[in-house]
């Protein structure tokens, strides 16, 4: 057996200062709680960082269009047929990347799409979420099944977000006024309007009530087009992304004040989503806008008792997506 200075370690300068360092390290930052800490904590990190998917999914929407564009001329050269629209095929990939996404991370589904005609204008007239994905993934569902693109009416700050406009313009995504919207629908499209918009958006819960506000310009828009009107519900929206609890007061007196989305959203919770769309109220000129307004107002809230827990659970949002309901698509 050797002595204890034979089984010493020989110390450099290196080893003495990485040493100094994680004592004096110590004395200050506990490890094993730190770790504990960020353990308990991601989970709650997690739930504010999965919405921001939903936005990278938009931005790759948005590149795979401006790659599309790169190599317009190729594109154009292959399919020189007079009659091939050039967006046709771009619009096809974005929805095939949306129908994917909704299929796999909600079980997306779409109840009642016999509604919608195979031809001809309707308004479709949804409740807002949190985050409004159930309509991307209904748009995309739809020019899949019915090779018909769903025009959709947009708030006017998303016109500064970088990229928006070209997805916008591909994709037939406007703010829109009653006489710009009244003419989309004259010319046979469909087209698809919040009327509680980014208000009921940021301030809805779980309870589905609507936030519309008196709100009548879809009416009038469907008075002018003389339009069908479809009422469209998403099951457990509220449940996939949901506003912050507390301070709602404050963020409703800020809103008002700068009119853009101000509180924060979190979520991205995998549950069932299944979109409901009721029978189509036809139009009758004997009502006015105010009474169109709660003829459609009725009729979305029966979509919602009829097809919605109230209130909300997350939790059963997520078993929905492994008990079967007859599905009409």
């Amino acid at each position: 057996m050797g002595t204890v200075a034979d089984d010493l370690i020989p110390l450099n300068n290196e080893t003495i200062k990485n040493s100094t360092f994680f004592s004096y390290i110590g004395q200050y930052v506990d490890l094993d709680y730190s770790i504990w800490l960020s353990r308990l904590l991601t989970p709650l990190l997690m739930t504010f960082i999965l919405p921001s998917v939903f936005v990278l999914l938009i931005y790759f929407s948005i590149s795979l269009l401006y790659v599309y564009k790169l190599h317009s001329r190729f594109i154009r050269q292959v399919y020189n047929d007079g009659d091939f629209d050039f967006w046709d095929f771009a619009r096809t990939l974005v929805a095939v990347v949306w129908d994917a996404h909704g299929w796999i991370f909600h079980g997306y589904e779409v109840c009642g799409l016999e509604n919608l005609p195979e031809d001809g204008p309707a308004l479709i007239i949804y409740y807002h979420g949190a985050i409004p994905i159930d309509m991307y993934y209904l748009v995309a569902r739809v020019y899949l099944k019915r090779s018909r693109l769903v025009h959709t009416v947009g708030d006017r700050f998303l016109e500064k977000l970088p990229g928006w406009p070209f997805l916008a313009r591909v994709m037939k995504i406007s703010p829109g006024t009653v006489q710009s919207c009244a003419t989309v629908l004259k010319e046979g499209n469909m087209l698809s309007i919040s009327p509680g918009g980014v208000y009921e958006a940021q301030f809805g819960d779980s309870n589905y009530e609507l936030l519309w506000r008196h709100r009548v310009g879809f009416a009038k828009v469907a008075i002018e087009s003389k339009a069908p009107i479809i009422p469209m519900f998403t099951e457990n929206l509220r449940e996939g992304f949901r506003s912050i609890g507390f301070a709602k007061r404050l963020f409703i007196r800020l809103y008002n004040v700068v009119r853009i989305p101000v509180r924060p959203v979190y979520g991205g919770f995998p549950v069932k989503f299944r979109t409901h769309l009721g029978k189509p109220i036809p139009y009758d000129p004997s009502l006015t806008p105010e009474e169109l307004q709660e003829k459609v107002a009725y009729a979305v809230e029966e979509l919602i008792n009829k097809n919605q827990r109230i209130p909300g659970s997350i939790l059963h949002g997520l078993m929905d997506r492994f008990i079967a309901k007859k599905k009409n698509e």
